[in-house]
């Protein structure tokens, strides 16, 4: 079973092995409201921690998708390039950005669970 993590920039990973599926959550996904177009990175890139890896744009705002941790892209879900509406629809499951390959799984301790992301959330409302 895969292990999940929440970023302050409020995307999440699910980490399986050394790979890190990772997208935006259901709250930045409702903030944004309804999106209509995503870019996604090249597959082969390296990011660092907080480096801008997409874009998403909605009617109300255009947003980078930051990378949580270190890693190398190993896959890019290219459906939202065709379908940006998945990202309303399904955020947190079918509607992923892009797949990491994890070089520094120390930084996973610095990442939030479920329970302490939604406790940030109330505490920033």
């Amino acid at each position: 079973m895969a292990q999940e993590y929440f970023s302050k920039d409020h995307e999440y990973l699910r980490v399986s092995g050394d790979t890190a599926t990772v997208g935006i959550t259901l709250h930045a996904q409702k903030e944004l409201g309804d999106v209509v177009f995503v870019e996604g990175p090249e597959i082969g890139q390296h990011f660092k921690a907080g480096e801008a890896v997409a874009v998403v744009e909605s009617v109300k705002a255009a947003s980078e998708i930051y990378s949580p941790i270190d890693g190398l892209i190993l896959e890019v879900n290219t459906v939202l390039e065709s379908n940006p509406a998945l990202v309303n629809e399904d955020a947190e499951g079918a509607a992923w950005f892009f797949k990491l390959k994890i070089i520094k799984p120390d930084q996973l301790t610095i990442l939030m669970s479920r329970t302490d992301y939604e406790k940030f959330i109330a505490e920033s409302i």
